[in-house]
C-alpha cells in the first residue's frame, strides 16, 4: 500500500483484550474493520464478543462482531491481511520489546506498529529493531470507544508520512487524531493532566480543599468551560494579557514536587486506590460502582453528541 493512501477498512490487529483493548477493537469493528486479537488468557478470549457487543451499544453501532477473531499466540493471527497492528498489553517494557521484535518479524513490510503504551517512549520499546520507521505510538483514552482524541506519537525514526497514515486511519474511524512529533514522556493528554493532578493532588494534601470540592471546582468551572473550547482557544476570549499577568502571581506559588504527596501514596500503601479495592478517597460499593460507571458513561456520550454536532469528530 503507498503511504499516501489508508484503507477505508482494513484488517487491524490487537495485543491485548482487557479494559483499553475492548474500546480499541470496538472502534475498528465500528468502521467495518475485521480485527484480530491476540491474548494469551482464555477467559478474556471468551469474553470479548460480549464485551464489543457491550462497547457497538454505547456507540449506538450495530451489534456486529462477525470481523473479530481471537488467537492465544502472535503467529496465528492473519498476518499477510493486517495493516495496523495496535499492542495493548500490560505496562512491561522487556514484554513490549519482545512482542514488537516478533511483530517486526512476522507482519507485512507496510504494515504500520503500534503501542497504546501511556508511558513507555516508542523509541525504548522499539530500541535496536530495524524497521522502526513504521512504529509509533497510539494513545487511546480510557474508555478507548467514547473518548474521540487519540494521540499518534512519533520517535525519531518514525516517518512522518507513516504518522500521518495512522492518523488518516484514525479519522476513518470517526477519532480526532493529534501528531505527537516529540516522543516526550506522557505526551500530551497525559503531560497536561498530569500537571493539574499534581496540583490538585497538593491542595488536598495541604488542607486547602476536600476531594469533592477539588472536583467540583475542575468540572463545574474551568473544565465546564473546556467542553467547550481548549486552553489556548478559552485564553482567545478571555485575553492573553490577564493570562500574562496572572501567570506572574500564580506560577511562582504552584507545587513543583517531583513525586507524590503523602496522601497519594498513604491511599495506595492502604490499599485505597479506587473501584478496584472499593475504596479510595470515596468508599465504594457494587451499586455504587455501577451506577457511577453508567453515569460517566451517559456524560460521555453526550459530550460526544455536542462534538459530533460542531463537526469536531
Amino acid at each position: 500500500m503507498p503511504q499516501s493512501e489508508h484503507p477505508k477498512t482494513g484488517h487491524a490487529l490487537v495485543v491485548g483484550g482487557g479494559t483499553m483493548g475492548v474500546g480499541i477493537i470496538a472502534t475498528f469493528l465500528a468502521g467495518g474493520w475485521s480485527v484480530d486479537v491476540v491474548s494469551r488468557s482464555a477467559s478474556t478470549r471468551s469474553g470479548l464478543p460480549a464485551a464489543c457487543a457491550r462497547a457497538l451499544a454505547a456507540l449506538d453501532k450495530p451489534i456486529d462482531i462477525s470481523g473479530l477473531r481471537t488467537y492465544a499466540t502472535l503467529a496465528e493471527a492473519v498476518w499477510p491481511a493486517i495493516d495496523i497492528v495496535v499492542e495493548t498489553v500490560t505496562e512491561d517494557l522487556a514484554l513490549k520489546q519482545k512482542l514488537f521484535a516478533d511483530m517486526e518479524r512476522l507482519a507485512k513490510p507496510d504494515c504500520a506498529l503500534t503501542s497504546n503504551s501511556s508511558s513507555f517512549p516508542i523509541s525504548e520499546i522499539g530500541k535496536g529493531l530495524g524497521t522502526q520507521g513504521r512504529m509509533m505510538g497510539l494513545h487511546f483514552f480510557m474508555p478507548a470507544h467514547l473518548i474521540p482524541l487519540v494521540e499518534v506519537v512519533r520517535s525519531v525514526h518514525t516517518e512522518p508520512a507513516q504518522a500521518e497514515r495512522v492518523g488518516a486511519i484514525m479519522a476513518a474511524l470517526g477519532k480526532r487524531p493529534v501528531q505527537v512529533k516529540k516522543d516526550v514522556i506522557g505526551f500530551l493528554g497525559n503531560r497536561i493532566q498530569g500537571a493539574l493532578m499534581r496540583e490538585a493532588l497538593w491542595l488536598i494534601e495541604q488542607g486547602v480543599a476536600s476531594p469533592e470540592d477539588v472536583d467540583a471546582t475542575v468540572r463545574l468551572s474551568f473544565g465546564f468551560r473546556y467542553a467547550a473550547a481548549g486552553p489556548i482557544v478559552q485564553k482567545e476570549h478571555s485575553g492573553w494579557d490577564t493570562t500574562c499577568a496572572v501567570a506572574k502571581i500564580i506560577w511562582p506559588d504552584l507545587t513543583n514536587a517531583d513525586g507524590p504527596p503523602p496522601v497519594l501514596q498513604r491511599n495506595v500503601d492502604e490499599g485505597r486506590i479506587g473501584f478496584k479495592t472499593k475504596r479510595g478517597f470515596f468508599d465504594w460499593d457494587d451499586e455504587k460502582i455501577a451506577k457511577e460507571r453508567a453515569r460517566y458513561e451517559r456524560a460521555l456520550r453526550k459530550c460526544l453528541e455536542i462534538f459530533k454536532e460542531e463537526g469536531i469528530v
